[in-house]
């Protein structure tokens, strides 16, 4: 198989602000691989650096290192060819372009879609939240009408920055009592801090509190303190975070585990030890939220899901949501076409 790899740029309509960063465009790399029958398949790397600590650059140089391995692997089983891959650089996001271009390249070869050769029996719709990305109290609390208003049954607002409370006391006040509100604080809080402003929180009815301070131990120590359900997020791709429960549920990314493979592994392992799972975006462009539906169709998420991120960019959402939910969508691979969407490479 043949590799090549180009880097587009993609803008938010506005930034993204969240305690660890504020984004206001994503370098995203669309990988495409060709078989010897000519046929293509695509995958992206979608690295967030304040979030994965690892960049562009560094995902272009594992992809350079996995080509020679690539040509040699035409014919070899799917693990396999991954495996090469990996010895040659760990990099999850990488290794997460090369999976998706693989299954997508083996969907169009025998004309099926991916959740089909997943294992998966039917294409059913899962549940999305609405991502809040508003600061403003007044702002948080329009976008969370407007949300219930397309069909939203839960949506998650960033905390660990800004007027927390009152931020999420508007969007309750706004949505009503029935709408589940998630917080997300990517860890900005020492377990200290955590417990006690989690307890500050609680009375408004928060549906989950993910990455509250960062690391599985940490998690842990602050879930049996407090009554709101916590989700391992950031700290799921730690050494040993999914060997034993912390916590309620595990918030898993595509990119961050390496792919729809990486990610239906680290989803099995973590329900064996009792975790509840779901999947959410790290901003990623329409292959990845693709991918991710695909392998959705085969976890069977625990609770909503955060795919409903293509409307924050300035270009057309190809997958919009339709009533708060979302299925793989159709054709071949991964579905598509999803080109378009990419626009002119920066490389």
């Amino acid at each position: 198989m043949r590799i090549s790899a180009n880097v587009h740029e993609a803008r938010l309509s506005r930034p993204f602000v969240s305690s660890q960063d504020a984004v206001t465009q994503r370098r995203l790399v669309l990988v495409n691989l060709q078989g010897p029958d000519g046929l293509v398949g695509h995958g992206e790397a979608a690295p967030l650096p304040a979030y994965h600590g690892v960049t562009v650059e560094r995902v272009l140089e594992a992809l350079d290192s996995y080509a020679p391995a690539l040509v040699a692997a035409d014919g070899e089983p799917h693990a396999d060819v991954l495996a090469r891959c990996e010895a040659l650089a760990a990099v999850p996001q990488a290794l997460a372009a090369i999976d998706m271009a693989l299954w997508d390249l083996a969907g169009r070869q025998v004309g099926e879609p991916v959740w089909r050769l997943l294992g998966a029996s039917t294409a059913a719709e899962i549940a999305l939240n609405a991502t809040i990305g508003a600061l403003d109290p007044d702002a948080a609390a329009g976008e969370a009408s407007r949300a219930v208003a397309a069909g939203f049954e839960a949506v998650k607002l960033k905390v660990g920055v800004g007027d927390d409370a009152g931020r999420l006391a508007a969007t309750r006040a706004a949505a009503g009592r029935e709408l589940m509100i998630r917080i997300d604080a990517n860890g900005a809080w020492t377990p200290e801090q955590a417990i006690a402003n989690l307890r500050e929180l609680a009375p408004a009815g928060v549906e989950c509190c993910e990455e509250p301070t960062h690391g599985a131990s940490a998690i842990a120590r602050v879930a049996v303190a407090v009554d709101v359900p916590l989700s391992i997020d950031e700290s799921a791709t730690d050494p040993g975070a999914l060997e034993q429960r912390a916590c309620a549920a595990v918030c898993l990314k595509l990119a961050a585990c390496g792919g729809i493979t990486g990610l239906l592994a680290a989803a099995r392992g973590a329900r064996q030890v009792g975790y509840e799972v779901y999947i959410s975006s790290s901003l990623d462009g329409p292959l990845g939220i693709a991918a991710a539906l695909h392998a959705a169709a085969v976890i069977d998420p625990d609770r909503a899901c955060g795919l409903a991120t293509l409307g924050m960019f300035e270009n057309r959402d190809p997958l919009p949501p339709r009533r708060g939910r979302l299925a793989p969508p159709e054709g071949p691979g991964l579905g598509g076409p999803w080109l378009d969407w990419y626009g002119t490479p920066l490389r």
